[in-house]
């Protein structure tokens, strides 16, 4: 166990198996807030509301969904309440960070043009964070006991549905053989069985996009294709980039050089996975997602800075390729296990 992890937990710092859905969910709320926002004032005219001599600016309503959320997470005990807090703090957070050109200009311009980019940015740092944390490093067998006690916790009370005492008792396999895991998993057997649980359609879609992405990525003609999009994307944006400084389309020189950097970037990491395709596809669908990571954190930075709202599009190709090589790369991790798994029955 490495010793900064000791330190934390030490500290009472313990990592939630379920975070990254959570804060994915905190994400997807306040991305989609922004523009459902956006959208809504901009199909009514950008009313006021509050009459003659008020304005109540909708970071106000976002404000008090997140005292909601917050208040929600420190009155309640166990799992239960943090899906409805995610997306009450998401939806908040969103209403909050919109208005974010009113913040940092004097003028209060809410269509303050970086506006888009810092947003971009700000949701950005967050899923960074959530793969830095939650991610990167896999839960030390503590904190898997941890998060066993606290679905006991929930059961204790209430009783554990079946699937959350799959998910417990699966939180303890993976603790092995930590000192408490008997206890722990007599608190767990202690808990009465419960057919009533709270619906989680964060977690029901995100698995059913899983899934989606994992059958897609069996095909070979979308691999074919996901290929194509690499190069039409990194070459698209570098294409639309040049022409809109040519044509003086109001494109700044900081935009055009960022959007041009990121895209030669990211052609030639295209490329170095082209090369090595056929001789070591795991490589190459590494260089293919580092093309993508860069076109997420540099390219669309600066495209978001210039062309606002207008860059969505770019975005969404570089998710859902991103979502196809990452199903793509478990797809060749389970096919190489197999083959392992294959050679040493042979042996």
């Amino acid at each position: 166990m490495a010793g900064r992890s000791s330190r934390l937990l030490r500290l009472g710092l313990v990592r939630n198996a379920h975070a990254p859905t959570h804060l994915d969910t905190f994400v997807v709320s306040g991305v989609s807030t922004v523009l459902v926002t956006r959208g809504y004032l901009a199909l009514t005219g950008y009313p006021r509301i509050g009459g003659r001599t008020l304005h109540i600016a909708h970071v106000l309503p976002g404000g008090l969904l997140m005292l909601v959320a917050l208040f929600l997470l420190l009155s309640y005990v166990g799992p239960v309440v943090r899906p409805a807090a995610a997306v009450l703090g998401g939806i908040g957070f969103g209403l909050f960070i919109d208005e974010v050109g009113k913040f940092v200009t004097l003028d209060n311009d809410y269509f303050f043009r970086p506006s888009a980019a810092i947003m971009y940015v700000i949701f950005t740092s967050v899923v960074l964070a959530v793969h830095t944390l939650h991610r990167k490093r896999p839960l030390d067998p503590r904190e898997h006991l941890a998060n066993a006690v606290d679905h006991a916790v929930e059961g204790v009370a209430g009783g554990l549905s079946a699937r959350r005492r799959a998910e417990a008792e699966g939180q303890l396999r993976n603790a092995g053989d930590v000192p408490g895991i008997a206890e722990a998993g007599a608190l767990v057997a202690a808990c009465s069985p419960d057919a009533v649980e709270l619906p989680a359609p964060v977690l029901a879609a995100k698995q059913a996009l899983r899934r989606a992405f994992t059958r897609l990525a069996a095909r070979h003609a979308v691999r074919v294709a996901v290929v194509v999009l690499l190069v039409v994307q990194a070459l698209g944006a570098l294409a639309v980039a040049v022409q809109g400084r040519v044509e003086g389309d109001g494109t700044s020189l900081v935009g055009f050089r960022g959007v041009v950097t990121g895209s030669i970037v990211s052609a030639l990491l295209i490329a170095g996975g082209l090369v090595r395709l056929r001789r070591d596809r795991h490589a190459a669908i590494r260089a293919f997602q580092l093309s993508v990571l860069v076109s997420l954190l540099v390219t669309q930075v600066f495209q978001f800075a210039d062309a606002q709202f207008a860059a969505l599009g770019g975005l969404a190709v570089d998710l859902l390729l991103l979502g196809l090589l990452g199903a793509e790369a478990e797809r060749l991790r389970r096919l190489a296990a197999l083959t392992t798994g294959e050679a040493a029955v042979g042996r």
